[in-house]
């Protein structure tokens, strides 16, 4: 049961003795997100009469958003809450009960509730307020696709070996199962392996795969014959089925494979793969492809996740119709790379883009050439802002769903960043102020 409605909890005698600066970032954002739409959408992932109250939703969202912001963990955001007045007033924590206002876990709790769909829908709400106040302009459509990282620590097959045996063990723990190897032998032998000469490694991949094939096979059989419920069954179907996987893949490697179709790199982060986006450091990185476009003052309109490496040709068309819905038409200019270029890339949005670039300054007409290179060249920029200072240069959520969590919370803190950019700058227009309730009609 949730708490759905927007009350103030501060005093304007309050706000007086503690919100001291007016122009403060907090201040002004917390003027601009539409709080109410926000609560209505998320409502229908919590019921009316059932269970017991749940935090207020506006301060589960402002939470997330202030995590972001400033690049917080649950418990940094919970600290920060009780120890600033601007967060506090940000995220509408009152005074009464702020020690104990929430448990950092909620949070994590939260996220699982209203999952990847929740969380686009306070993105939309946010992103749909202020594209009708007119400060996120339909300019130009600035593409391109990098690496969502996952927490992973650079693998290797030995280590994929060692660590399903930890996952065994966890197995053995929850179900009360006895070990079913040497678990002291194995220790041993990766002490060994990580001591070893590089030439001398690949000796180890046969001793640990011999190992755990023998294991591996009486998983099977603990599963089929000493689980008692089906909740333990499954989890136990899901862990065979995984490492039988690795089995297959490390079989294939052994055998002098060299490319491994979706090959598994975490036992944690299943989804991950490695992907090679063309850098000279690191020349591989494990995770999701990332999918983004911009417009032409920085607003990231578009950002979407992809597990593996699909070719930016056959994204490219669909990235195009995704930011058409999101801005309701199509831009007058589309600036991307040479990974995009095709013949009937070329023709996508005929009629409706007057500009299409794909890398080469032919596909435009002169007068429109000096844009598109300077256009290009800024989405370098808001690609290395997006994974330098706001998130995107890695996932600390678990799996896929969790990659696309953070990427749109990552979204939506972006472009608070640069609404907030544009409006130190005075760059944001009057009529827009105005719409979004910052200046007197």
């Amino acid at each position: 049961m949730s708490d759905a409605g927007l009350k103030e909890a501060f005093s304007e005698e309050w706000i007086r003795q503690n919100i001291r600066d007016p122009l403060h970032e907090l201040v002004f954002l917390r003027a601009v997100i539409p709080w109410q739409r926000v609560i209505d959408q998320l409502s229908q992932f919590y019921s009316k009469d059932k269970g017991r109250f749940s935090n207020p939703l506006r301060v589960m969202v402002a939470l997330e958003i202030i995590g972001r912001l400033r690049n917080l963990s649950d418990e940094k955001v919970v600290e920060q809450v009780k120890e600033n007045r601007y967060i506090q007033y940000f995220c509408n924590v009152p005074d009464e009960g702020l020690q104990t206002f929430i448990n950092p876990s909620s949070l994590c709790t939260f996220r699982k509730r209203v999952g990847s769909k929740g969380i686009d829908l306070i993105d939309e709400q946010i992103f749909k307020h202020h594209r009708r106040s007119g400060v996120i302009k339909n300019d130009a459509q600035l593409i391109d696709s990098t690496v969502l990282p996952s927490q992973i620590i650079y693998p290797t097959d030995v280590l994929l070996l060692y660590k399903a045996f930890g996952k065994m063990k966890q197995f053995a723990t929850n179900n009360s199962i006895p070990l079913w190897w040497d678990e002291q032998y194995v220790k041993r032998l990766w002490r060994a392996y990580n001591l070893a000469k590089k030439q001398e490694k690949i000796g180890y991949l046969w001793d640990f795969y011999l190992l755990f094939t023998s294991a591996l096979a009486l998983l099977r059989i603990h599963v089929q014959q000493n689980l008692a419920t089906d909740k333990q069954r499954e989890k136990g179907a899901f862990l065979v089925e995984l490492l039988s996987m690795l089995d297959e893949q490390t079989q294939q490697k052994l055998s002098g494979e060299k490319h491994i179709d979706n090959r598994i790199v975490s036992l944690d982060e299943i989804d991950a793969r490695p992907i090679v986006k063309g850098k000279s450091y690191p020349t591989c990185e494990f995770g999701s492809t990332l999918q983004v476009s911009f417009n032409r003052d920085g607003f990231m309109i578009t950002a979407e996740n992809f597990i593996g490496q699909p070719n930016d040709k056959t994204l490219y068309p669909s990235t195009v119709r995704h930011y058409k819905d999101r801005m309701k038409d199509y831009p007058e200019y589309v600036v991307t790379d040479l990974g995009s270029r095709s013949k009937p890339n070329l023709k996508v949005g005929k009629g409706k883009v007057a500009h299409v670039f794909l890398g080469r300054s032919e596909d435009v007409v002169e007068k429109a050439r000096d844009f598109c290179r300077s256009a290009r060249s800024a989405t370098e920029g808001f690609i290395a802002v997006a994974k330098n200072w706001r998130g995107f240069g890695k996932s600390l959520y678990k799996g896929f769903e969790g990659d696309k969590i953070w990427t749109r919370l990552c979204q939506i803190a972006y472009n608070l960043k640069k609404l907030v950019q544009l409006y130190r700058k005075e760059k944001i227009e009057e009529k827009s102020l105005i719409k979004l309730g910052l200046s007197p009609a």
